[in-house]
């Protein structure tokens, strides 16, 4: 694609309160308000490495969605065709963990304005007039049947007008109770995909397929490298229209140390990228969608040249683990660096 073109993403957004100083619910008499979501947390990123991103999603006419669109506003997202519907924004609590202790996250989203959204609502052919890639999650097909179908309605468009579609998995096993499965309603939208992105367990879940475990314990650690080529084969051979096929790496020690790896299967080959051991991790959620931001930034800005994707993304995926909240803070300059090896953490004056 032309790298000038908007980079679109549309699934929901929701206010995340967060208890603080890592206390659980039961301790908490405050909660610290902010917002996130998969595909949210994608345009911020984009946004931050300076491209044209819009967000597209369904919110509320309240002052609560009004703060959430100025929040987006102010990452520089392109908000202008969110759709004001329905009573309220989704929800959903997060306990962060620590040591041993892992994460909790409470949902609170049935009935709100993305869950009431349907096809026709969304004006695709106006949203994509000066696109050039669309991105998509399994998160806003598994909500309802009907969000499912405003999924494919999109994609649809989407090719109709050319674009570039892309889609992590997003497997999220609370999400799926509107009776079917998600091995039923995913494969026939991916089909229509040009990149796939997914973990090893949502490969497993979506696809039932079995890739080698990631046992990194330190940077030193190099992936099974034929391994991941056969899995991503069994992709590329069932979605033969696909032109990537990523999997995300990560191996978690603690609550506080990661380690964060990934390939890139494209043209026949399969790309890996270094480990990064992350043994401070201050917040890791939205990782996998910094993950994917990043890859998503290196093909539409250099779409010859798969390695430095993968390396950008590894490395975007690596900063957020360093900083609290559902979004990316790093701009496509500080991804570079560490990318090419400073990883020093030194003070930058």
């Amino acid at each position: 694609m032309d790298s000038g073109k908007k980079i679109v993403s549309f699934g929901e957004i929701m206010l995340r309160l967060t208890p603080p100083a890592r206390r659980r619910f039961s301790q908490s008499a405050l909660f610290e308000a902010g917002f996130g979501g998969s595909e949210a947390n994608v345009a911020v990123s984009l946004a931050n490495y300076g491209l044209h991103s819009e967000l597209v999603t369904c919110l509320p006419p309240n002052r609560i969605a009004d703060a959430c669109i100025d929040d987006l506003r102010s990452y520089g997202v392109d908000t202008r065709h969110i759709v004001r519907a329905g009573r309220r924004i989704g929800l959903y609590y997060m306990e962060e963990a620590a040591a041993m202790r892992a994460s909790q996250v409470v949902y609170d989203r049935a009935g709100s304005s993305f869950d009431g959204l349907r096809p026709g609502q969304i004006d695709w052919s106006e949203v994509f007039r000066d696109a050039g890639w669309f991105h998509w999650s399994g998160i806003s097909a598994a909500v309802t049947a009907e969000t499912a179908a405003v999924c494919a309605e999109a994609i649809a468009a989407a090719r109709v007008s050319g674009l570039v579609v892309s889609c992590d998995l997003n497997y999220r096993k609370n999400l799926w109770q509107y009776g079917k499965r998600p091995d039923e309603v995913l494969p026939p939208l991916m089909e229509q995909c040009d990149v796939l992105f997914g973990t090893d367990d949502e490969y497993e879940k979506v696809l039932g397929l079995e890739l080698p475990r990631f046992a990194a314990c330190d940077a030193a650690y190099r992936p099974d490298q034929t391994g991941y080529e056969a899995a991503a084969r069994q992709v590329a051979a069932r979605f033969p229209g696909c032109r990537a096929v990523v999997f995300a790496l990560r191996n978690v020690l603690s609550a506080n140390h990661h380690l964060i790896s990934g390939t890139l299967y494209t043209e026949g080959r399969l790309l890996t990228t270094r480990v990064y051991d992350i043994d401070c991790v201050v917040d890791c959620v939205g990782v996998g969608d910094a993950f994917v931001g990043g890859i998503v930034c290196g093909l539409a800005a250099r779409p010859g040249d798969a390695q430095y994707a993968l390396d950008f993304g590894a490395a975007a995926c690596a900063l957020k683990n360093t900083v609290p909240g559902d979004y990316n803070q790093f701009t496509a300059e500080e991804v570079a660096a560490l990318a090419g090896g400073s990883t020093s953490g030194r003070i930058a004056r």
